[in-house]
């Protein structure tokens, strides 16, 4: 019967071939951090002849940004023997940009390195390049959003001034029938152009939730950047400030829509003060349960509740028509949707000729 006898002795193996074929680059390198040995790949990857590549430290022909990160996780490798998933940058000879990967292996007893690495030059480079058109678009949309904003916002005053305007028309006092239909059919696309406005700023918000970073934020802080972009308005209009945050100095919520909520609450306790009463402003925080209530009172002249019914938080409203002032109907919208849309509620209570009162109750959240 015929039989083979196959060798098992490793010794038989001729592994240079691997060395020699690779398409990956291969390298031995001492511990002085020097090359001892490099592939066919590794040469003409990197441009350099075996010469060129034994004669100066491994160090020189890394990019200089990341020499530090190399050195590091190259002594790192000394202590733990294995390096694996490891990128940095080498320079071509001819003053390009090579990344590659790496996976070494610390030999102690031999005093050398061993490495494979692969060229991921065109993978990062598509990373780099998506990256830099992320940060691109998210910019464009930053701005598209602000613009969405801003034009919302100035289409609104003439719309306001419309919707008005039909308010005051007495239709009786019309004799063209045709005419009367105009007027009827102007009105009711101005309502409908007032609602559409309205319906767009509300999906917009509710968008802006879902990309929102929530952090524990200091009132004090928020409020003293405040105080400091309407400063010339305060001392003007000669606010005074009362306020305690001892006993919740702080919520979790979104820096953004915080800062929005003191800005607006506090410029329409100064824009709606008493005449010859300069408005003082008391803001305080609270626990309430697990969750912290935050406070702003003032000694304005109020709103009329039962008037403004269900409508007070809606978008373009005004509850002060009689008041000489120049506002949009903007502010307590924004104020309601920034609570709302991260779970809070906002309750008001107000007295004409005496103050308002504002009790936000943040939903509770843990630090992450």
């Amino acid at each position: 019967m015929y039989s083979e006898e196959k060798s098992t002795d490793k010794s038989d193996l001729n592994l240079e071939y691997f060395f020699e074929l690779s398409p990956d680059l291969m390298c031995v390198a001492g511990f002085d951090g020097y090359f001892k040995k490099v592939n066919p790949s590794f040469i003409n990857t990197l441009g350099y002849t075996e010469a060129e590549l034994f004669a100066k430290p491994i160090s020189e022909f890394i990019v200089q940004a990341d020499r530090a990160i190399t050195k590091s996780k190259r002594e790192n490798l000394l202590k733990s023997n294995l390096l694996t998933h490891f990128e940095n940058r080498y320079q071509h000879k001819n003053g390009g940009i090579i990344w590659l990967s790496w996976s070494s292996i610390a030999l102690q007893n031999e005093q050398v390195v061993y490495a494979v690495a692969k060229d991921v030059t065109v993978k990062k480079n598509i990373e780099i390049e998506r990256n830099r058109l992320l940060q691109t678009l998210n910019e464009t949309n930053k701005d598209l959003k602000h613009f969405n904003y801003s034009s919302s916002h100035d289409l609104r005053s003439p719309l306001s001034n419309l919707l008005a305007l039909h308010q005051l028309l007495d239709d009786s006092a019309i004799e063209s029938p045709e005419v009367a239909e105009y007027i009827a059919l102007l009105k009711l696309s101005t309502q409908n152009l007032n609602e559409i406005i309205s319906s767009y700023m509300e999906k917009w918000i509710k968008k802006d939730r879902l990309i929102l970073d929530l952090i524990e934020i200091k009132f004090d802080d928020v409020l003293n950047k405040t105080k400091n972009a309407i400063n010339e308005l305060i001392r003007k209009d000669k606010v005074t400030f009362l306020t305690d945050f001892n006993e919740a100095p702080s919520v979790i919520f979104s820096l953004d829509y915080l800062q929005s909520i003191f800005l607006n609450i506090i410029t329409n306790a100064i824009k709606y003060a008493r005449s010859g009463v300069s408005p003082i402003l008391r803001i305080s925080s609270k626990r309430s349960g697990n969750n912290v209530q935050l406070i702003f009172s003032d000694n304005g002249i109020g709103i009329d509740l039962e008037k403004a019914g269900e409508n007070l938080f809606k978008l373009h409203q005004r509850f002060n028509p009689s008041a000489d002032i120049d506002g949009k109907g903007i502010g307590l919208y924004l104020v309601y949707n920034h609570v709302t849309s991260l779970g809070g509620t906002i309750e008001v209570s107000s007295q004409l000729n005496v103050g308002t009162t504002f009790v936000i109750t943040f939903k509770e959240r843990k630090q992450i």
